[in-house]
Order: structure tokens, then C-alpha cells, then sequence
């Protein structure tokens, strides 16, 4: 508004010649400026008169509240709270919180390279990392934590824990494990040094020929450019006759812009325009193009997606669309099309907010959740349909703003059973896969590692007395429903109806794992191979039942299917 009346404004002292003209369009000026000025001292006013307020609010409470007060606990959720008014990705990050920022971004930490979960109020040791001080020092998954440096952690949240074992390289701590195995309890000292998390875990060549280059991308940190690339340099020299590239970017919230810049250099020529940035301050808008020698610009290649795929991944998967080089494969991405960036603000302390939205090479911005029109509730709601617009990729095809990046090829997973997500939460494939590994030395390689049928009726039995009961979704309807009658008093009447069809849909454990045997046991299957192989390990297995990779590398074989779906129209 304030820029159209300058314009005007602009536009009549142009044309305005006298002597008396002038002073009136000079008078019209200062009317608007003073117009300006005071907008702008209304706004500095309610921040300053905002500001004061808090101020006292803060005096008054430590002044005269009951009991002692903890400044820097309550300004914490007071900004937090102040900052879930805007989007999810607005944090105040805390120096506390530094050390866990830093490890998003770089992937770096302090520490001794295991995670630790809890099982009630007892503690055990989860992942391993290979290599890491943690298997040096000989911790395994499923040992018992009891204390660390002295200090009993029974009871003692993961937070709590990852304060304790996190520090600076070189540093000691001495745990008190009691052994998953031979349930010795010994003390274990754990020499902390820097644990770098890859960002690409797993690389391997796949297809019948072995002529397909498949790399993981799990966060865009510093460096994961360099990393995919390298990654793809190795595969080609171990198969100089690559066919195709499948880079998996599934379950990858994201990360550091430029970094996605340099995934795309990869595949794309030096000079291309992957990402436009635009925000309220148009000095800060910013504009981002490849900046060196592209790697392979012409070999097929395919991106995987799931909902989870966001930011940073959505720029990679947005940039193969709209410029046609790749086809998109797997499920819909998440839909964050916002940029933040990290503001210090002393003590340091910082503040990630969000500055723009990013917008791919056709134009795009791909943000799915509209945080700027809250409804009455205080809730947020998707972008309408009728708000998305079209936009051409460099071929021509339709692709659509809002709601994240529609992939090429859908391919959907099966969803996880209730049974399966139940034996994950109450730990038991971890249990059982911490017992499989203390009687069994060494398994297949993860790619191959199977278990038998035997195997899979050993670990029903070892189910049978312990409990794991659920409810179904069509339970806890019936149940929903049975507190509705009785709230409206109809229930007295439909009582036997009620019981009846709670009879008829109650499940049997036993049949509900016989249903879903194929599910749990892969389940299982890769708890297993992670004992043995890592992180790798995992991924490894569960490319044995990777419908989205088997179609990638479908796609991959059939030139003709391939180059038919970056086609306008198809």
C-alpha cells in the first residue's frame, strides 16, 4: 500500500510545473512520508511498549511469586510458546541446545557413537555405531546401563543420558554394564572422541547386471555433496558400464541449501538455476545456481521420495523434476518450501527463523501447510486446491505448486501392521534380536540374511507368554461409538448388539501373527542384521523388500518406459 502511494506521489510531482504545483507536491510528500514515519513509530511503539511489559512481568515474579523462580527456564517457553504462534520451523535454540544444532547441521558430535533407550525405568544400550568408541570399549545392544561415571541412570531420561555421555574428544567415562550375553556386570571406560554420522551410509551397486549405482542420502550436511559424489566416483569405477543412478532420498528432512545446490551439480550442467529464495526483505532474496562441473548430465537417473522426504530433498527432487533430467519415484514429499536462517542474539544463544520461501526452477514454491492463515482454532490447514497453480517443466509437463512434489511413478508401502508397531514399541524384536545374536556368532551378509521358517515359529514361542496385546483401529472405534450411546442414553437398549459385535471383532494374537508373519519377520530380520553390520546392515537388508527400488531399477532396464514418463502428457 505504502509503495503504490509513493509511486503516485512520484508520478504528479512529474507533471507538475508552477511554482504553487511544486509546494503542493512538495507538501504532498512530507504528508506522505510523516504518513510513513508514523506507521512505522506505531509499529516501534507496541514492540517497545510489548517489550516493557515482559520486562515487568519478569521484575513482579521474581520480586514477589511464592517460590523461586528460573529466569532462563520461563523467557524459554515463553519465546517458545510466542514462537509456536508463527510456523515449526521458527526455534529458539538455547546454548544448552548448541551442541545438538550443530550435530543436525555438520553431523558431529562429542560422544562415545551409541544411543541408549529405555525399557521401563531400566536403561540399555541401543545402536552401536561401527567403528566408534562404544564397540571398541566392547557395548553391544541390549547391554544394561546401571551407571555412568558413578551416577545410577535407572529412571533417567534419554536427554539426561545423552548430557552424560556427550563431551570433548579425549575425555573419559567409565560406565557400569551388565552384559546382554553372560549378564557379567563390569565396568567399561569409554574414551569420547569426535563421532561423525555419514550422511551417505550406504552405496552399492544394484540390478541383475550389477550395473546400477544406488546411493542413500540421509540429511544434507556439510560436506554430503562431496560425499554422494564420491560415492557415485567409486561405483563407476568399480562398473565403468553403469546403466543408471538411483539416489534415495527417502525419510531425509533436509538440511543446508547449498548442499542441495552441489546434489544437483551431480547430475545438471554448471550455471543451472536450482533454487529461488523470496522473502519480505528483497535485499535478501537470493538466487542459486550450480557451481561446477556437473558429474553425469545424460546416465537415466531416479530420486526416491516419501512423505517424509522434506526441504533440502524436495529441492533436489523439484530441480530432476521441473528440469526433466530424472523421473521421481515413490510417494508425495513432505511440502516445506521455507528457508531459515540462524540469527545469534548474545549469550550464545541463537534464533532459527523463517525468512522466505523457495521457489524450484519452473517457479514453484512447494509448501503444503499454509502457517500464515490460521483457522479460528488456532489451527493450520493445507493449501487449496484452488490456490496451486500449474507450472511447465523444461519439457512441457504440468507440474502443480503446493502439497510438495507430486512424484512421476507412484509406488506405495504397505502399511505398518498393528501388531508389527506394537513388537517394535514394547521392544520385544529387539529383545529376541539381542538373544539371536548371543547364540549365533556370525549370520549371511545382510543382503542375503533370511531366516528360515524354523527360525520365525522359535521366536512365536518365545512370544507366548509375553504381552503384547493391542487394540485394533476398529476396537477403539467400537469403543468411541459405545461412549457415545451411553452419553445420548442409547445404549441400555443396544447392550447386547454392542457386546455381540465386540465378540465378533475381538482378535486372536496368535492368527493376527500368522497374518502378518511376512511383515514381522522382515521386521525382525532386519533387527538382526543390525547386530551384525551396522547401520549398513539395515539399510542392506531392507533392499531385499524395497518395492521402490525395484521399481526404480525396473524403470532403469526399459529405456523406452523411462524416457515415455518425462514426456508432456504421459
Amino acid at each position: 500500500m505504502l509503495t503504490i502511494i509513493i509511486q503516485i506521489v512520484l508520478r504528479l510531482l512529474k507533471k507538475i510545473k508552477s511554482s504553487k504545483g511544486f509546494l503542493a507536491g512538495v507538501a504532498l510528500t512530507a504528508t506522505v512520508f510523516l504518513f510513513i514515519r508514523a506507521r512505522t513509530n506505531d509499529q516501534y511503539f507496541e514492540i517497545s511498549k510489548n517489550l516493557d511489559v515482559y520486562t515487568n512481568i519478569m521484575k513482579e515474579l521474581n520480586t514477589y511469586y511464592v517460590d523461586p523462580i528460573e529466569p532462563g527456564k520461563l523467557v524459554k517457553v515463553g519465546v517458545d510458546a510466542m514462537l509456536e504462534d508463527l510456523d515449526p520451523y521458527t526455534n529458539y535454540i538455547t546454548e544448552s541446545d548448541i551442541e545438538e544444532y550443530e550435530f543436525m547441521t555438520t553431523g558431529k558430535y562429542g560422544g562415545i557413537g551409541a544411543n541408549m533407550h529405555r525399557k521401563g525405568d531400566d536403561i540399555y544400550v541401543g545402536d552401536v555405531y561401527e567403528n566408534s568408541p562404544a564397540q571398541k570399549a566392547g557395548l553391544h545392544p541390549g547391554d544394561m546401563v546401571e551407571s555412568i561415571d558413578g551416577q545410577a541412570v535407572k529412571g533417567k531420561s534419554i536427554d539426561d543420558l545423552g548430557m552424560l555421555m556427550k563431551g570433548s574428544p579425549g575425555t573419559q567415562i567409565t560406565m557400569k554394564i551388565k552384559d546382554a550375553f553372560t549378564h557379567a556386570v563390569s565396568q567399561k571406560i569409554v574414551t569420547r572422541s569426535e563421532i561423525e554420522i555419514s550422511s551417505v551410509p550406504y552405496a552399492s551397486l544394484e540390478g541383475s547386471q550389477n550395473n546400477i549405482a544406488y546411493v542413500r542420502l540421509t540429511q544434507f550436511t556439510q560436506g554430503c555433496a562431496r560425499q554422494v559424489r564420491d560415492a557415485f566416483d567409486s561405483l563407476q569405477k568399480a562398473q565403468p558400464a553403469l546403466k543408471g543412478m538411483v539416489l534415495d532420498l527417502r525419510n531425509n528432512p533436509g538440511g543446508l541449501v547449498e548442499e542441495a545446490v552441489g546434489i544437483c551439480n551431480i547430475f545438471v550442467d554448471k550455471g543451472q538455476l536450482v533454487v529461488s529464495t523470496k522473502g519480505k526483505i528483497a535485499d535478501l532474496d537470493k538466487e542459486y545456481k550450480t557451481p561446477g562441473t556437473v558429474w553425469n548430465k545424460t546416465m537415466p537417473l531416479t530420486v526416491l521420495v516419501n512423505h517424509s522426504s522434506a526441504s533440502a530433498s524436495e529441492i533436489v527432487a523439484g530441480t530432476v523434476q521441473d528440469l526433466d533430467r530424472g523421473v521421481i519415484i515413490g510417494e508425495r514429499s513432505y511440502g516445506k518450501g521455507l528457508v531459515q536462517v540462524v540469527h545469534q542474539l548474545g549469550f550464545n544463544a541463537r534464533l532459527k527463523l523463517t525468512i522466505a520461501r523457495y521457489y524450484t526452477p519452473s517457479g514453484r514454491c512447494i509448501q503444503m501447510i499454509d502457517y500464515a492463515h490460521r483457522n479460528a482454532d488456532g489451527s493450520v490447514g493445507f493449501i487449496p486446491d484452488s490456490l496451486k497453480k500449474a507450472y511447465k517443466t523444461k519439457a512441457g509437463r504440468t507440474v502443480l505448486s503446493g502439497g510438495g512434489i507430486a512424484v512421476d511413478v507412484n509406488v506405495k508401502d504397505d502399511p505398518t501392521s498393528m501388531i508389527g508397531v506394537t513388537l517394535y514399541t514394547k521392544n520385544y524384536l529387539f529383545d529376541y534380536a539381542t538373544e539371536y545374536a548371543g547364540k549365533h556368532k556370525t549370520i549371511a551378509p545382510a543382503d542375503k540374511f533370511t531366516l528360515t521358517d524354523a527360525e520365525f515359529n522359535d521366536f512365536a514361542k518365545w512370544l507366548e507368554n509375553k504381552d503384547y496385546a493391542y487394540k485394533t483401529e476398529t476396537e477403539d472405534g467400537l469403543d468411541s461409538l459405545r461412549k457415545m450411546a451411553v452419553r445420548e442414553k442409547y445404549y441400555d437398549d443396544a447392550e447386547r448388539e454392542f457386546d455381540a459385535l465386540k465378540n465378533k471383532l475381538s482378535h486372536d494374537k496368535k492368527q493376527d501373527l500368522l497374518k502378518n508373519k511376512e511383515q514381522v519377520k522382515e521386521m525382525l530380520e532386519n533387527e538382526i542384521a543390525s547386530r551384525y553390520y551396522y547401520t549398513r546392515g539395515r539399510i542392506a537388508q531392507s533392499m531385499q523388500h524395497d518395492k521402490e527400488l525395484d521399481k526404480a531399477l525396473s524403470i532403469l532396464s526399459q529405456p523406452a518406459e523411462y524416457e515415455g514418463i518425462l514426456k508432456p502428457g504421459k
